[in-house]
């Protein structure tokens, strides 16, 4: 399953580039638009479809207690990963797009006086004269003989990787994507994965199963408390501006028609090879993975970069507009096609 969503990420994306190339999208909207074609909304309604399939009489994927139990798995689990993806990669996207854009802006509307442009060139000479004479001074050290060994050479070294690990985390931002989901999908693996904290929480006879109730009675509530979440971010693409039409409909269209056909074509290639085992639940929400509308909270990436909102909500109002019926195809004909 990390597997499978990855590729919906990495093929999403790839389809938006191409989006981006054919309607010559403007520089700002460019990693929303791949942001938009790569991630689904994993979270609000697999949680809320699948479930009821299987509450539903003929459903294909038997009884509907063992059903719902691992729906809820999968469904867990696929929320999980894809809030990682999401935050790790799609924010990424956006902040390279909207970084670009805005330092753009920036040296657009920078006007310096005279005296600001000199007192900037002299620091640059300045700056230049002590590097140069930095190096000069380096070159004469080794001229000399034994001016470096061993030692200092690994100093430098390290040196150099921490100035780079620095770098790395200072421009990532990771207090930004280490997102409360994303926390609560490490803890959950965590919980999950260990034997003996599992022996802790979960279970009639776990010493702490109260957290597991108090979990299991805040999750059930948030689910409706999503899903109105996303009713009032789909009502602000009402009031938004004007998006370039061709940029719409080619959102619409790798969300709802390709993506699907390449879903279907991976999971029944990975089925024929052995990778998937037969479970016609397993693979429904394998498929499903392919056929979902935007992340919702892609809108939340673009509010903290303040670019792109606007445009983000009307794209989002007509992508769920459309699933509403393509979902619903795409759905039924899963089930007969894993059935």
């Amino acid at each position: 399953m990390p597997l499978n969503i990855l590729l919906t990420y990495i093929v999403g994306s790839f389809l938006g580039w191409e989006i981006n190339k054919i309607t010559k999208s403007p520089q700002h909207l460019k990693g929303l638009v791949m942001g938009l074609c790569a991630a689904g909304n994993l979270g609000s309604l697999p949680f809320v479809l699948v479930p009821a399939i299987c509450r539903e009489k003929g459903s294909p994927f038997g009884a509907p207690e063992s059903c719902h139990k691992y729906a809820m798995a999968y469904v867990s689990l696929s929320m999980a990963i894809g809030a990682i993806y999401l935050w790790s990669i799609v924010y990424n996207t956006v902040r390279v797009s909207s970084t670009m854009i805005n330092e753009v802006i920036n040296v657009n509307n920078a006007n310096f006086d005279e005296e600001t442009s000199k007192a900037l060139q002299e620091q640059i000479d300045c700056e230049f004269d002590s590097e140069c004479s930095s190096a000069t001074d380096h070159a004469n050290e080794s001229s000399l003989p034994c001016a470096k060994n061993d030692k200092q050479g690994k100093v430098l070294i390290l040196d150099t990787i921490k100035k780079q690990l620095y770098s790395f985390f200072r421009s990532s931002n990771l207090k930004a994507i280490i997102a409360p989901s994303t926390t609560a999908a490490i803890v959950g693996f965590i919980i999950g994965l260990v034997p003996p904290v599992q022996k802790l929480l979960i279970g009639a006879n776990a010493p702490l199963h109260v957290i597991q109730d108090s979990a299991l009675l805040l999750g059930e509530a948030a689910v409706p408390i999503i899903m109105l979440t996303v009713g009032g971010n789909l009502l602000k693409g009402l009031r938004g501006p004007g998006v370039q039409l061709s940029l719409v409909l080619g959102i619409i269209a790798v969300r709802s028609v390709v993506l699907p056909l390449i879903g279907v074509l991976v999971i029944k290639g990975a089925i024929h090879l052995g990778f998937v085992h037969a479970d016609p639940l397993y693979q429904f929400v394998l498929l499903l993975h392919y056929a979902l509308p935007p992340a919702i909270n892609i809108g939340t990436i673009t509010q903290l970069f303040g670019s792109g909102q606007s445009e983000c909500a009307v794209i989002l109002l007509w992508t769920y507009s459309v699933s509403s019926v393509t979902l619903t195809l795409w759905s039924t004909f899963f089930m007969w096609l894993v059935a």
